[in-house]
């Protein structure tokens, strides 16, 4: 007995050998791709919080600030009453 496979044989063997290593190329591939996807993901993930608690921190700074708007206008519209010579009700003037 020849060990010697005969042509279609061994053609057909090293077509199986062929499409095993490429199935196995295949799938580490995307394997590889799911990890990075996990990985992006995770990483917007957090970057969305960050900006989640930016724009909160943002929208508190944009409150206390208008406050403190509203606050100085009314000082500056006191001070004007006062310069064009309106004087405050509980003045003896």
């Amino acid at each position: 007995m020849s060990k010697r496979l005969s042509m279609p044989e061994e053609k057909s063997k090293r077509i199986a050998i062929g499409a095993t290593i490429g199935g196995v190329l295949l799938v580490i591939m995307l394997v590889v791709i799911i990890v990075v996807q996990f990985v992006q993901m995770g990483v917007r993930r957090r970057m969305l919080n960050e900006n989640r608690a930016l724009i909160e921190k943002l929208q508190q700074e944009n409150e206390r600030n208008e406050h403190d708007l509203e606050r100085f206008d009314d000082d500056l519209k006191y001070l004007y009453a006062l310069y064009m010579g309106y004087l405050p009700p509980n003045s003896n003037g």
